[in-house]
């Protein structure tokens, strides 16, 4: 696949994960979209763009498994977990439950929520060797009456393991509890069916794995939650809310959650028009093929190492997708990664 990507030739590029890359016919597709804006913003932004990200978010609704009216589209995973954590009418005494293998970022907003309204953001160690069959009992043994979510990645950041959700998912809405899980990593690295899954608010990136522009990420919230959704920034969906329409497209939107995310001023939203265009990239090359070659190709590699260092894996096969945590001996972790980009050009 290296032709059709525009990396620097010079550089093996391993680290999909951090910010992603985008094909060239993407890429291109995305530039047109920009160039189109750009002959008349006034137009395009004010009179097109609800209809035009319509389009797009349907592309992407049926990719993920949902319905269009449940989606949103957000910058990125972590603007996703920031507009729900913010939006919980969070209490003193409630309690927030999460995994320890949680993208910092992201931990470190509840945190802060937690803190500002006096709840709690608690962690639940999930050990390695991991063991996926005691996953939900682990978590769901810690809820308390207190409990108002449980937040948990479907892929992590941090050890690349991907969690099984569905159960988890199940039981917490059984138990009156909330679920967010972080989909950053998922969409094009895994098969998603959101409404199998079953969480309450699934936020997930685009620019990643599914190769579209960075800048382009969702939120997806069950229906009977997105009144509880506040934007980050008020601006005209709210008006619209109230005094109908206020003349220019980009302000309404059928459903309170799509006007309230649609418009925050100003801003960029061709890389959300260009998600399509990574999604037909993957159709037509066999995506489920190239995954499963970056699967067989993580496997041999870990076990490599894990023969050569004499150290066991933190997973099993099934446990991991097209990323895989590598076991070495324990070392300087920032001058082993400048030792592979210095000398061997690995990023």
């Amino acid at each position: 696949m290296r032709e059709h990507f525009l990396l620097d030739p010079s550089v093996t590029f391993l680290n999909h994960g951090s910010f992603g890359a985008c094909p060239r016919p993407v890429f291109d597709a995305w530039q047109r979209w920009q160039l189109e804006l750009e002959r008349n913003p006034v137009e395009f932004l004010g009179r097109r763009s609800a209809a035009l990200l319509g389009t797009a978010r349907e592309a992407l609704a049926a990719y993920v498994g949902a319905a269009s009216d449940d989606l949103a589209f957000v910058p990125n995973a972590t603007t996703g977990v920031n507009i729900v954590a913010r939006s919980l009418a969070l209490q003193p005494g409630d309690a927030v439950l999460a995994t320890d293998h949680e993208y910092g970022a992201c931990e470190t907003t509840f945190r802060r929520v937690c803190e500002a309204r006096g709840a709690s953001y608690r962690t639940v160690a999930i050990p390695l060797p991991f063991e996926r069959e005691d996953f939900a009992d682990r978590l769901l043994a810690e809820v308390r009456p207190n409990t108002k979510l449980i937040f948990a990645s479907h892929i992590t950041s941090t050890t690349a393991l991907v969690f099984p959700l569905a159960e988890l998912c199940r039981r917490a809405r059984e138990r009156g509890v909330l679920t967010l899980i972080d989909g950053a990593h998922a969409p094009g690295h895994i098969d998603l069916d959101l409404r199998a899954l079953g969480a309450d608010f699934y936020t997930g990136n685009c620019h990643k794995w599914l190769c579209a522009p960075k800048g382009a990420g969702f939120l997806h919230v069950r229906p009977e939650h997105q009144d509880l959704i506040d934007a980050p920034v008020t601006s005209w969906g709210y008006t619209a809310e109230v005094s109908g329409h206020t003349g220019f497209d980009a302000y309404t939107g059928r459903t309170r959650l799509e006007r309230r995310l649609l418009w925050q001023g100003t801003r960029d939203v061709t890389a959300w028009l260009t998600v399509p265009a990574a999604i037909e990239f993957q159709r037509a090359h066999d995506w489920a093929a190239v995954r499963a070659r970056c699967h067989a190709m993580a496997r041999a590699t870990l076990q490599r190492l894990c023969e050569r260092f004499g150290l066991a894996p933190a997973s099993t096969d099934d446990d991991f997708a097209q990323m895989a945590v590598m076991p070495v001996p324990h070392t300087d972790a920032e001058a082993l990664r400048r030792r592979l980009f210095d000398e061997s050009r690995i990023e």
